[in-house]
């Protein structure tokens, strides 16, 4: 991870939030050669007995599940919007271009649940990206229940304890001022990837230069 101290969000709401915003996160770990293995799955973060746990669900006999099987330990990346940042943008044009992006890493201990959680993990997925519409024909509970029953043999759910939570919020904190407002400006004349970005650093403008 790009681990320098100014480029850390601090505040565990916002970074709950951007979790909770970006739940299609790459889910990777070893198989038994140390071979890596990855998959993309949506994971949501919950609470439970006073800890922080990411859950849902894979596909059952893949590489990624027999490698999890044998080896519990995995690492979960949750990324969103990302875009180039030209060095002519610098007070000083004469620098190294860069990328600026948010990612949080997460690292636990994976464990397989039983059917039951499958059925809330499956429901809760359903209705999330539906924006909870009850009667919406594709939620697990509007499911017919024979496609239900095959299906669910196929796939299980999954917990993971969240052991480490880190973070990469790069948003030009290490500029000076004139260099952040450029950067700014330019990245809200970009396209949804850039705009985004440029809010993000509109945020944290007053905190970084108070005195602007």
């Amino acid at each position: 991870m790009y681990n320098l101290p100014y480029h850390k969000e601090k505040n565990e709401q916002v970074i709950k939030e951007f979790v909770d915003q970006h739940p299609f996160a790459f889910l990777t770990g070893c198989d038994s050669e140390n071979k890596p293995v990855a998959t993309q799955v949506p994971v949501f973060i919950e609470e439970k007995d006073g800890k922080k746990v990411l859950r849902g669900h894979i596909m059952k006999n893949t590489d990624h599940h027999k490698a999890f099987l044998h080896n519990q330990n995995v690492l979960v990346v949750f990324t969103g919007k990302h875009t180039y940042v030209s060095g002519t943008l610098y007070s000083n044009p004469h620098t190294p271009s860069t990328w600026n992006y948010m990612s949080v890493h997460v690292k636990g201990m994976i464990r397989f649940l039983d059917e039951t959680a499958l059925e809330e993990v499956l429901r809760k997925t359903s209705l999330h990206f539906e924006n909870y519409d009850q009667q919406s024909t594709t939620i697990f509970d509007n499911l017919p229940i024979a496609f239900k029953q095959k299906v669910m043999k196929a796939i299980v759910a999954f917990e993971i304890e969240v052991k480490e939570m880190d973070n990469v919020f790069k948003l030009s904190q290490d500029r000076d001022s004139r260099s952040y407002h450029n950067i700014t400006e330019k990245l809200k004349e970009q396209g949804e990837d850039g705009k985004v970005i440029a809010s993000e650093m509109e945020k944290r403008t007053k905190e970084l230069f108070p005195d602007d």
